[in-house]
């Protein structure tokens, strides 16, 4: 018999007559029973009988059809739910934005950049987050080199396909006044350096710090006059000075500002989306190009699992993980993005009512409708910027990839929760804004505790939903010490560097 469609995760329910074996590997003496309460919902509810076949083997979910699994999640749906309890916002324990710059930092004379004439250049790539975060690293290293800034240019790629420039997103006379005191931008190159001949910079190490800039660009861009820089991204040690980092947090908070005209827009949706009351905002990274770059399977039958192995197979170098490891692997240790029954069963936990609205960020999941069909049965209020905008409203920026990133990304802001689904560089970047706004809440999966919930044959349905609780306390947005590990990002962890309380402030 042909499977419509399938889970990728091993929701594990075997055939009743069949002894169930769990695998040493998986397994140990703190951990056992950690294999699946689904069993005993599907047990309680008479939704398959002895002589059915099974729902799933033990290594992939294979259902029979699409009405078992609607019904078997419907069931998961009627937990109970607290609906104040999910929209408490975390407790920011006092932290508030705080960029109080050193007095060195401040004694820096203004203009002299302009005078010494040197200029940086930078050209940054990817996918509108991945840029911003280029832009961010570029502002610090014309600050360490006391150089002047030329927009960055925004690099056209096939992947996103959008030839949108700098001040086609940005608002360019605000990142230039808001960085008046940090650092000199211009629109161009002044027509005396037009004709030199720029030195380019396309490998640089990773983790390098402000030594190794002014070591290895100092005596260049004062010799050429103009620096360019190419491939930087990831490039810059998250570990720099205070007052550097400061600045990325000024850059990345107040400097880069969408133009007026998509700020207005994403607010316009999220009002929509809002409707008086509050919402989720879900960044689903179900596109095909999420599930080849991380080495796993999307779940949506044998047909979907083979085009994805053959399109990764196609081009290796896109595997952003170790390729030694099974998508089986990586799965079991929480290395894939939530499928949409997963994404369901954590909200579900964390007492999300039935009745909430969702608005899923990001492109068009793998599998279409398909994919999102166990997420919209215990969440019938699904939206995204198309079902929301009006007739005609974003046709002229349908083919602008980044401009519908920077709308998503604007919603999401103004969302009461905002949950990502498999990190990323929005996601980054939308936990640090929410934390320099107040500590909004955001939920961060713990997807290999999930796996293992799902595992977990001995609980109950309320232990089930206690330990999704419990697993999740401190991952809802509350204040995260960037210094707690090493190479955290400050853009997506501002305490302590950006973010302090009366005391630290005084101090």
């Amino acid at each position: 018999m042909s499977h419509k469609w399938a889970t990728q995760r091993p929701i594990s329910l075997k055939p009743l007559n069949k002894a169930i074996t769990p695998s040493p590997n998986l397994l140990t003496p703190r951990k056992a029973g950690y294999l699946f309460f689904l069993l005993a919902i599907c047990l309680s509810l008479n939704i398959f009988r002895l002589s059915s076949p099974p729902l799933c083997t033990s290594d992939r979910p294979l259902p029979s059809d699409r009405q078992i699994i609607t019904e078997l999640f419907r069931s998961i749906s009627k937990l109970p739910r607290s609906k104040e309890e999910f929209w408490r916002q975390p407790d920011g324990l006092g932290y508030r934005p705080c960029l109080n710059f050193s007095k060195e930092y401040q004694r820096a004379p203004t203009g002299v950049a302009m005078k010494r004439r040197r200029y940086l250049m930078a050209v940054v790539s990817g996918g509108l987050n991945q840029q911003r975060n280029q832009i961010i690293d570029a502002v610090v290293i014309a600050r360490i080199l006391d150089a002047v800034l030329v927009l960055p240019i925004l690099q056209f790629n096939l992947v996103w396909g959008d030839e949108s420039e700098f001040s086609d997103i940005f608002d360019d006379r605000h990142f230039k006044e808001t960085l008046k005191d940090d650092v000199h931008v211009v629109s161009s190159l002044p027509a005396s350096h037009l004709r030199k001949r720029p030195v380019t910079k396309t490998i640089m190490p990773l983790n390098i710090d402000e030594t190794w800039v002014r070591t290895q660009f100092m005596g260049r861009i004062n010799k050429d006059g103009v620096l360019i820089l190419r491939g930087f991204d990831s490039r810059l040690s998250k570990d720099l000075n205070s007052d550097l980092q400061k600045l990325r947090c000024k850059v990345a908070f107040h400097a880069l500002k969408f133009r007026a005209w998509i700020e207005e827009l994403g607010q316009k949706l999220a009002k929509r989306m809002g409707n008086g009351g509050p919402f989720l905002a879900l960044h689903l990274r179900l596109e095909k190009d999420v599930w080849v770059r991380t080495g796993c399977l999307p779940g949506l039958g044998k047909d979907a699992d083979r085009s994805i192995k053959i399109e990764r197979a196609a081009h290796p170098e896109l595997l952003t993980s170790r390729s030694n490891f099974t998508a089986r692997h990586r799965y079991i240790s929480g290395q894939c993005p939530l499928n949409a029954v997963e994404i369901s069963r954590l909200l579900i936990g964390l007492g999300a009512p039935e009745s909430m609205r969702i608005y899923w960020a990001g492109g068009d999941p793998y599998g279409g409708e398909m994919a999102l069909e166990p997420l919209r049965s215990n969440f019938a209020q699904l939206y995204n910027k198309w079902s929301l905008a009006d007739a005609g409203e974003l046709d002229r920026i349908k083919h602008k990839s980044s401009v519908l990133a920077a709308i998503d990304y604007v919603v999401c802001l103004k969302s009461s929760v905002f949950m990502a689904n498999h990190g990323g560089n929005m996601a980054r970047s939308i936990q640090g804004q929410r934390a320099f706004a107040g500590h909004r809440k955001y939920i961060t999966p713990n997807k290999k505790g999930m796996v293992e919930l799902s595992m977990n044959k001995s609980l109950d349905e309320r232990e089930m939903k206690a330990r999704i609780k419990m697993m999740h306390l401190d991952l809802s947005g509350s204040p995260l010490l960037r210094t707690g590990k090493l190479g955290r990002d400050v853009i997506a962890f501002p305490v302590p560097d950006c973010m302090c309380t009366r005391e630290n402030s005084r101090s």
